[in-house]
């Protein structure tokens, strides 16, 4: 009866030496497996506060526009029953500036729309004189716009009672939509395209051959820009 107990006595604690060796084996996997899983949340955090602190400091900001000066010589509106044409001739200044300190820009495409009562008469690509449309940091350029030419286009009545009182008056309200498709450079590294808009409601006094205005002078207009 004796030898019977003692050989169950040893099955009972090797199954128990087994079992604690599977509750350690489950705890140090368990283990390993925490920390991996806390290793990777500390390096997600980090990755994170890294981009955040980047993304702080290299933020493209918005470009800046102002029509710094402009010249409208003729602004002609005939109606009669064959055609209604707009004969018109206006030149513009428009400054730009970078404000970003760590990235350069590139305009790939800069297209201006000039309306007048909410028609447009006029669509002009912008010329940009500067290092391949290629703008610095902290950089301030002026560019050009010209309008000049006829379109055929028609005003409702109320807006060609308008146009008599702004033509009396010597002064146009003409906006110029501008848009944009753009690149950021930061170093060697360049961005995708962004597009963006800029808005310019100007006052345009019309200034006969020699430059002079029935209306007082013109003066620097900031454009509202959409990025």
């Amino acid at each position: 009866m004796a030898d019977t107990q003692a050989p169950q006595q040893d099955n009972a604690a090797t199954n128990d030496g087994v079992r604690s060796k599977e509750r350690l084996g489950t705890r140090c996997c368990y283990c390993l497996c925490q920390t991996l899983w806390v290793f990777l949340v500390l390096i997600v955090i980090i990755v994170m506060l890294v981009i955040l602190v980047l993304y702080i400091i290299i933020t493209p900001r918005s470009f800046k526009f102002h029509v710094s000066n402009l010249s409208l010589t003729q602004f002609d509106y005939t109606s009669n029953t064959n055609t209604n044409t707009l004969r018109y001739n206006l030149v513009l200044n428009i400054t730009a500036r970078n404000p970003n300190k760590k990235l350069k820009i590139y305009y790939d495409i800069v297209q201006a729309h000039a309306l007048y009562q909410r028609v447009e008469f006029s669509t002009r690509d912008v010329d940009l004189p500067w290092r391949s449309y290629l703008q610095d940091k902290k950089a301030t350029n002026v560019f050009s716009a010209v309008f000049s030419g006829q379109r055929v286009m028609m005003l409702n009545r109320k807006q060609e009672f308008r146009f008599q009182e702004d033509n009396k008056d010597g002064v146009f309200p003409i906006d110029i939509k501008i848009k944009f498709r753009i690149r950021f450079r930061l170093g060697n590294l360049q961005s995708g395209h962004f597009n963006a808009r800029a808005k310019c409601e100007l006052d345009a006094p019309l200034a006969d051959s020699n430059g002079k205005t029935m209306a007082a002078a013109f003066h620097s207009t900031k454009c509202e820009v959409d990025f």
